[in-house]
């Protein structure tokens, strides 16, 4: 069967993380990842990004699921319940806020700190290039946003390889955030973990 061009988003995720790693300046793009799945839920009042479009996702699907690389083990419970898909959004985004004020703080005057962290404490430890290019807070954004993709991606892969391929979809902060849009839209929300389809929250 000929595939649709959507089912090779995933290349676009692969692509992203490689061009970040080579050059921290391409963190940029990831606000793409933020701002479309957004658009979507507000313009069509559905979650067609999470079930169709998101490369992520689909990385996840192909590792775990293709790869056999996912124990494919059922999610737990509480990953799929709202005050913890609430309380990582909060959590998530508070982590995002404090990128946000160290960006502002380079803005201001504060000397750039070229190093991209993963869950939050783990540093990479290697020089970055093509920085000086640029205003300092432009690529202190791209150093804090990197750390934030790559950390979102660490723990889709320990959930991936734990539980289902695509269990990160069970708590994905954007996921909440459409879910959280479409239910303000349709005046409800699905059932189970809140998602459209079963396969992209990982219950399937």
């Amino acid at each position: 069967m000929k595939k649709n061009w959507h089912e090779y988003l995933w290349i676009a995720e692969l692509l992203y993380l490689v061009l970040g790693l080579s050059n921290i300046l391409f963190a940029w793009l990831g606000m793409l990842f933020f701002a479309i799945p957004l658009l979507v839920a507000v313009f069509s009042g559905s979650k067609a990004y999470c079930n169709r479009y998101c490369g992520r996702g689909q990385l996840l699907g192909h590792l775990g699921g293709k790869l056999k690389l996912s124990r494919n083990a059922p999610p737990p419970r509480f990953l799929r319940s709202r005050w913890f898909r609430y309380g990582f959004l909060t959590f998530f985004m508070a982590m995002f806020g404090l990128m946000l004020f160290s960006t502002y703080q380079v803005f201001t005057g504060a000397p750039l700190r070229e190093t991209v962290t993963i869950l939050w404490m783990f540093k990479l430890p290697w020089q970055w290039v093509a920085v000086g290019m640029v205003s300092p807070w432009i690529a202190q954004f791209a150093f804090g946003f990197f750390g934030v993709m790559l950390t979102s991606t660490v723990l889709g892969l320990v959930t991936m390889v734990l539980f289902r391929p695509r269990s990160w979809c069970v708590y994905c902060p954007m996921g909440t955030m459409t879910q959280g849009i479409c239910s303000l839209k349709q005046g409800k929300e699905c059932d189970g973990c809140g998602r459209t389809g079963k396969e992209d929250c990982g219950t399937a």
